[in-house]
Parts: structure tokens; C-alpha cells; sequence
């Protein structure tokens, strides 16, 4: 086994490498799965640089050192320097910075064409992919379902402009080949979308036997349930790597500043000629976002989105700040009432 064939490159970490590289395939508690030149295993972190040295916790799809065990566990000292990553807000915290994958190339954002279809969450999916600095992919899968893909992909095209959009059957093989450009070995893949959209049909397609069980879906709402219980990463036979993430449907926002300029450039793009700098896009005069709405330039729906997602990141950035502004507003409120009925007395 080469640590090569899972994407690490020597050259690049050069000046840091005082271990054995590895790849993080799989998190479970307190317990990491690895690849290395010695083959698969597990590893531990070791404890003093995590706690008390400060050193980047890992996820799936980091390159780390280690120190290799023949007999055991091996201990992981030191997490390299990451290409691309996606985090969000800790659920076991309810606040802080969790990253959930590592080192991908692509990002595959996966609807089905069904009633999972949703642009709403398609914006959300396309920001962190962006913020990641990987490139996204629209994935509409499970076209078996329909004869009339044009509606999805204008309603796709409207809020992933730039983005190709692939339309697929994993059943019948319908459009397969149009993720052939992004299948290469070496290179490594996320899979983002909720429960029942057909991840793990993909993945069993790909890999031309079934590696991922396959749960069916509610008929009554096309919803599903997530297959995958731990995040991990597969090696298929062509040496392209994929990365599945439970929990992603749930995708709470963190640092988005970039990704969202990126998905939203359009409403960027007209900020810059908003007569106030700190223009928030509501009555202010000289406002060209509110211009471009009212004379059909710009979706209404797409502000909406927008003021949504980057509500969402400030609140995970800052959860404690968020409160105590809004416990201030609303002591406030209670306080003007109270002086209004006492000067009413």
C-alpha cells in the first residue's frame, strides 16, 4: 500500500514530515481509522499536543503524522495542513468550530428529482462548498423518476450560475458518464444531501458493487434515513476516493464570508454600488440591491436566502454574543413599556 495512491504528496510537506504520513479514513469516539504505507489501521491522538499544545484536531481526510504500532494503536502527533475543509457548529457544544471533512477535490451537491428537490437548501450546500475551496458540483439524481428535467435545471441554474449541473440515474445509468471528468484517481469526492437522495446508490454505482447498504424512501414525502452512521472514506477500485458525512442535512453554518460572496456574487456585485458601505439591503436610499428587485433584476427570494445564511454563520460564530444582544433588545423593549404605562399613570 502507497500513502501516494491516497492523494498525499511528499513534495508538498517536504519541510514538516518528522513522522509516518497517514490518512484519516474514519472518525469514531476517541478512535481514529488510518491508511499509511503500513497499510490500514487505527490510531489514537496523542495527548499532549491535542490538549495541551493546541495542535488541529482531525477529521476525515486529513493527512497526519504518526507514530506507527505493528502491535496496536498508533498515536497521531501532528495533523498537516489542510487544501480544502468543511466545518460547522459543534451539535454536541451547540457552539464552536467542528470540521467534519478534509483534502477533497470536488463537492457533490446532491438533490434527488423528487420532493426532495429544494433550491433553498441547494444555496446553502453551494455556500459551504464554496467557503471549502473545493469545486461544487449539482448532482440531480435519481432521473429515472421523471421525463421533464428542464424545470430542475433552470431552477438549479438560477441559483448555482457557473456550476455544471450533471443529471443521473444510478439505477438504469442514465448521465453516468457525465461525472466521468471528476472520477480520476487520487482524486477525492464529497457527497452533500439529505437523507434519501441516493448517496449511497451513487456510491455503489461507482464502484460496480455494493459497498454501502441502501434504505428506501417514504412514498408519502421521498424522504429517507441516513445510512451512513460515522463519517468515513471509501476507496473504490479506479482509486478515486469519496467521502460520506452523516448529519450534513443539518448544515449549521460557520465561517462563511468567502463561500457566500462566491454562491451570492450577484447580490456582491450590486452591493458595491450602494451609496452606503455598511448598506444592509433594506430601506437605506442608494440601496442598488432594493433597485435591482424592484425593477426585476434580482429574485426577492435570493436576499431573502442570502440575509438568511449570513444570520445563521454570525449566530455560530458568536452564539454568546448573538444572546446577549438579543437579551439586551428585548430588555429594552420591556423597559420602554414600563416607563409608557408609568407616564400613561
Amino acid at each position: 500500500m502507497n500513502i501516494k495512491d491516497y492523494g498525499f504528496n511528499y513534495d508538498a510537506h517536504s519541510d514538516s514530515i518528522s513522522g509516518t504520513p497517514a490518512r484519516i479514513t474514519a472518525v469514531h469516539k476517541g478512535r481514529f481509522g488510518i491508511v499509511s504505507d503500513f497499510g490500514e489501521g487505527f490510531a489514537q491522538l496523542k495527548g499532549k499536543q491535542y490538549y495541551f499544545e493546541g495542535e488541529t484536531f482531525p477529521t476525515v481526510g486529513d493527512f497526519v503524522l504518526i507514530d506507527y504500532n505493528k502491535d496496536g494503536d498508533s498515536r497521531i502527533i501532528k495533523t498537516m495542513p489542510r487544501k480544502t475543509y468543511f466545518s460547522r457548529r459543534d451539535p454536541d457544544k451547540g457552539r464552536g468550530e467542528q470540521a467534519v471533512a478534509a483534502n477533497f477535490d470536488y463537492v457533490f451537491i446532491m438533490q434527488s428529482l423528487n420532493h426532495d428537490f429544494n433550491s433553498k437548501r441547494m444555496e446553502r450546500y453551494l455556500t459551504a462548498a464554496r467557503q471549502s475551496k473545493a469545486e461544487p458540483v449539482i448532482v440531480l439524481t435519481k432521473a429515472d423518476l421523471t421525463d421533464d428535467y428542464l424545470p430542475y435545471i433552470l431552477e438549479a441554474g438560477s441559483v448555482a450560475e457557473g456550476v455544471r449541473i450533471c443529471i443521473v440515474s444510478a439505477k438504469t445509468g442514465y448521465g453516468m458518464n457525465e461525472l466521468s471528468p471528476y472520477l480520476q484517481k487520487g482524486k477525492t469526492l464529497v457527497f452533500m444531501g439529505s437523507s434519501g437522495v441516493g448517496k449511497s446508490s451513487l456510491v455503489n454505482a461507482l464502484a460496480g458493487k455494493e459497498i454501502m447498504d441502501v434504505n428506501g424512501i417514504r412514498e408519502d414525502d421521498s424522504k429517507g434515513r441516513h445510512t451512513t452512521t460515522h463519517r468515513e472514506l471509501i476507496m473504490l477500485k479506479n482509486g478515486v476516493m469519496i467521502i460520506d458525512t452523516p448529519g450534513m442535512r443539518e448544515l449549521g453554518m460557520w465561517d462563511v464570508s468567502e463561500g457566500l460572496g462566491d454562491a451570492f456574487s450577484e447580490i456582491e456585485d450590486l452591493a458595491q454600488r450602494c451609496r452606503f458601505r455598511d448598506c444592509k439591503h433594506e430601506t437605506e436610499p442608494g440601496c442598488a440591491v432594493i433597485e435591482a428587485i424592484r425593477n426585476g433584476g434580482l429574485d426577492e427570494s435570493r436576499l431573502e436566502s442570502y440575509r438568511k445564511i449570513k444570520a445563521e454563520a454570525k449566530y455560530s460564530g458568536d452564539s454568546a454574543e448573538y444572546r446577549r444582544q438579543k437579551e439586551q433588545f428585548f430588555k429594552s423593549v420591556v423597559i420602554g413599556e414600563r416607563k409608557k404605562k408609568k407616564d400613561l399613570y
